[in-house]
């Protein structure tokens, strides 16, 4: 029998530990054909309990979205509109492990600085012009940033801050975004760090944005909407 210390058990345990580390780093597989959103279902699990095979129909996996149609983009204040499409919206993408967005800009509109937890977003432009970006982890903090025009594609990877901005002040712009998770999650910086609730300390944030607490105070006064529906 090999010892904890021997080549092969090593080896093994390297193995082992990738394999482990692929396994958690998305939405778990499927193990089975679907596993449709059972959300009458009061256990609490990692995602949804499955519906009954036998009572799922092809609307589960179904909606009349309108993702053809403009979203109002004149009530967000950062000027942008995201229509996400994942597992609450549609039961079927339950354990499949991707979801989908429409993105309206308004002229000089933007989708601001944002993470995305628990996935990898890979966007196209339909229309108009985008500036787009990500950022690396520290301590490099290095921008990758990229003028996109219709047709074009450009991936954020999972958990890093990205952008979108529409540089054209007088026309519109359209994009659609595809992410690695059924429910993506997101994280818009300026929401999450001025419009806790509650609120983090002002000495805390004075201290980590090296400004005046009257800055900050100013800033955690201000409405912080979401652009996401």
């Amino acid at each position: 029998m090999a010892s904890f210390s021997s080549p092969c058990f090593l080896l093994f345990a390297a193995i082992l530990a990738v394999i482990s580390w692929q396994t958690i780093a998305s939405d778990p597989g499927p193990l089975q054909d679907f596993c449709v959103a059972d959300n009458s279902s009061r256990v609490l699990v990692n995602g949804f309990v499955c519906k009954d095979p036998k009572v799922v129909t092809a609307e589960d996996f179904f909606l009349a979205a309108k993702l053809d149609m403009p979203r109002d983009t004149k009530m967000s204040k950062v000027g942008s509109n995201v229509t996400l499409i994942n597992v609450m919206k549609i039961p079927g993408l339950n354990t499949l492990g991707i979801s989908l967005a429409r993105i309206d800009y308004a002229p000089l509109g933007e989708n601001p600085p944002h993470t995305h937890p628990r996935a990898t977003e890979i966007l196209t432009v339909l229309e108009g012009t985008l500036y787009v970006g990500f950022v690396m982890s520290n301590t490099d903090n290095k921008l990758f940033s990229k003028v996109l025009n219709k047709g074009d594609v450009f991936v954020f990877p999972q958990g890093l801050i990205h952008f979108q901005f529409n540089p054209n002040p007088y026309k519109p712009a359209v994009a659609i975004a595809a992410l690695s998770s059924q429910n993506p999650g997101a994280i818009t910086i300026a929401n999450a760090v001025f419009g806790s609730k509650p609120m983090i300390s002002d000495d805390v944030l004075a201290k980590a944005f090296q400004v005046e607490k009257k800055t900050v105070d100013w800033l955690q006064a201000q409405f912080w909407a979401d652009n996401h529906n």
